[in-house]
């Protein structure tokens, strides 16, 4: 890098810095900015003289707002210095223990969202201030006290700063993005982002309804005397503030990187976004004796996860028709390695969403991947045109049949029921483990049954013939008599399996078995009012169901009189006991599987719920409860702990 590009490099990263800190805006991906960051680092190491004032190496963060009044911290916020790779943890640990001998280390999840410094005095939350510049942030106490998980008042009455992260969990960040595409509005990228535009609402009604979440990650201004830091963060804990998914502390390389190992493969399980592990020394004198650079403390560093956002080139965008009719867009991106898996493929949700964001073949996009599913783009890179880009333009036509789509705006349709798309997934799902389960009747094995044409409906599985399929390329005779047995051995499926199989829209697997249990075989002759009445239906799965059966009856009883689906057996009276006829939620790591608790409350006559509500009896909770505590806190729900719940039985 020469003095020239080293400017321009100090340039493109001061757009980026104030894109991300001040308008909640990225332009890049984290990845992109750290290693030009490094790059510019890099070169004023070897060039000390000619670093610019302007660099971002020369500060913490961005500029605050003007529309919050700026506050100033009573001590500096510092920023991390980040790391990699093992051999740079190698290199940091020995540089600490240069400076000072016989130390351990406090690891912790480095959490993705807003830092925020609350300010307590005499036991009272006083003031909040978001990172800013790390000298001067932004006033947002009202809104602060708006988080479920902010105490506003603490056993501890000297003048102390806790540090954290304001975050978005994963679940309410999908809920958010799905509300505001109802409404029109753009959706966040990300939940970091997220979190920050919820915190900085001039509205504190708006953050109010975000369900953001705090989570302390260190102390500033403070009297304390414990010795440790972690002795230090269990106190913070004490005072009312949530834990960390986990915590540890260790000393040495292998022990610290087996732990970055063990995060790195739990992060996508945690209900909050994570980009790496925080590593502190332990002993507070230690830390007071190393001191800080310019720029960052010497006694701690961020060891980054790998990208799981990339910035790659959108080729073309195909479509997909769901068992529904559904037209689906989905992205063909330039092949990007994400964490470890080569993507190909990106989700754009719907062709609203396309419009919204202006998405262009050609286009420079950000893509994000949480798990296994499929990635999704989340930003458009506006600045990255050249006027080479091409305006994507929505389909009238069904790209499988060439029949007329119905176009609902978000939703669009191929309303052919022997669209040979509708049809083949319709038998994949049928098929599939929630339904008949039917092992070896995979996605390829059905489009070649479809396309050979010896199946044009679920029905024709049950007429498959051995010598038709020993006639098929590949098919051997043990391969197709596994699929033949499998096949058969579908006959006699339990009734909420037939039910879920039919794929009846919003009936999935939970309400399946709601209409099992309360109309067995039956299901298909209930009034839209019996069916409202049950705790869990609404007016859109009763009309849903009702339509389905009116136009499908005479399936219905042919896959009947085929499958000979057995009802459920009637339950015995359930004696009197503090959970029967009560909706519970459970939550948290218990001293046995979930699974088993679940079954032990439902055969108490309790109906075990996945989520907290109004109509929530009772939250039972194990150890490190996730968001569902905070939403029953909010909704007045009686929170029970595993042993509460035992007592109870007894």
């Amino acid at each position: 890098m020469d003095k020239k590009h080293y400017l321009e490099s100090v340039s493109k990263l001061n757009k980026f810095a104030h894109y991300y800190y001040v308008l909640d805006d990225p332009l890049t991906t984290d990845e992109v900015y750290d290693k030009l960051y490094h790059e510019v680092l890099q070169y004023e190491e070897t060039h000390p003289l000619e670093v610019a004032e302007n660099s971002p190496t020369q500060r913490v963060g961005g500029s605050p707002l003007e529309k919050f009044t700026k506050a100033s911290h009573p001590s500096r916020m510092w920023s991390l210095e980040d790391i990699f790779n093992a051999d740079e943890l190698k290199k940091w640990l020995e540089k600490t223990q240069k400076l000072v001998d016989d130390i351990s280390f406090y690891c912790e999840p480095k959490f993705d969202g807003a830092s925020l410094n609350l300010i307590y005095d005499g036991g009272v939350l006083v003031q909040a201030i978001t990172r800013g510049d790390g000298v001067v942030g932004e006033d947002v106490t009202q809104n602060s006290k708006t988080i479920q998980s902010v105490p506003l008042k603490i056993a501890h009455l000297e003048k102390i700063e806790i540090r954290g992260e304001v975050v978005i969990f994963k679940d309410e960040f999908e809920k958010i993005n799905q509300e505001r595409m109802k409404a029109g509005e753009a959706l966040f990228a990300n939940p970091r982002n997220a979190a920050a535009g919820s915190l900085r609402q001039l509205d504190s009604k708006i953050t109010a309804k975000r369900n953001l979440v705090f989570l302390p990650y260190g102390i500033g201004t403070n009297t304390l005397e414990e010795p440790l830091l972690h002795k230090r963060m269990e106190l913070v804990y004490s005072w009312g503030f949530r834990t960390p998914p986990r915590r540890k502390t260790t000393a040495g390389f292998e022990a610290i990187e087996a732990i970055y190992e063990q995060m790195k493969s739990e992060r996508e399980s945690y209900d909050m976004m994570l980009d790496g592990m925080v590593i502190k020394v332990d002993q507070v004198e230690a830390q007071e004796e190393m001191g800080y650079t310019v720029k960052v403390p010497r006694w701690a560093v961020a060891y980054k996860f790998p990208a799981v956002e990339k910035i790659t080139t959108l080729k073309d965008i195909i479509l997909q028709v769901g068992r529904s009719g559904a037209v689906t867009p989905v992205a063909v991106v330039e092949k990007v390695d994400l964490d470890g898996a080569m993507v190909e493929r990106a989700s754009l949700h719907n062709f609203d969403e396309i419009d919204r964001k202006d998405v262009r073949i050609g286009d420079k996009v950000i893509i994000l991947r949480s798990g296994d599913v499929i990635p999704k783009i989340v930003k458009v890179l506006v600045h990255e045109r050249d006027g080479s880009q091409k305006p994507y333009i929505r389909p009238t036509t069904c790209p499988v049949c060439d029949s007329e789509l119905l176009d609902e705006g978000a939703l669009t349709k191929c309303q052919n029921l022997a669209c040979s798309a509708r049809v083949v997934n319709a038998i994949i799902y049928f098929a599939s483990k929630p339904c008949l389960n039917i092992d070896g009747l995979g996605e390829k094995i059905v489009e070649t049954l479809y396309n050979e044409g010896l199946i044009k409906s679920v029905t024709d599985l049950f007429s498959l013939e051995l010598d038709q399929l020993l006639a098929l390329e590949g098919f051997k005779e043990k391969k197709s008599q596994k699929l033949l047995d499998a096949i058969a051995k579908s006959r006699g499926v339990e009734c909420w399996r037939f039910i879920n199989a039919l794929g009846i829209e919003h009936i999935g697997e939970v309400a399946s078995k709601t209409l099992c249990e309360n109309f067995g075989l039956e299901f298909d002759s209930v009034s839209k009012e019996t069916l409202i009445g049950i705790d869990g239906f609404g007016e859109e799965m009763a009309n849903s169901l009702l339509e389905f059966v009116r136009v499908n009856a005479e399936h219905i009883q042919t896959l009947k009189n085929i499958l000979q689906p057995v009802a459920p057996e009637v339950k015995e009276e359930v004696v009197e006991n503090p959970f029967k006829s009560k909706t519970i939620v459970l939550t948290g790591t218990m001293s046995e599987s979930r699974g088993n608790i679940k079954k032990l409350l439902e055969s108490l006559g309790a109906k075990v719920s996945g989520s907290v509500s109004k109509k929530t009896d009772y939250l039972i909770c194990g150890e490190d409860a996730g968001s569902k505590y905070d939403k029953a806190q909010s909704l007045g729900v009686e929170t029970l702990t595993e042993a509460e719940m035992r007592e109870m039985l007894s």
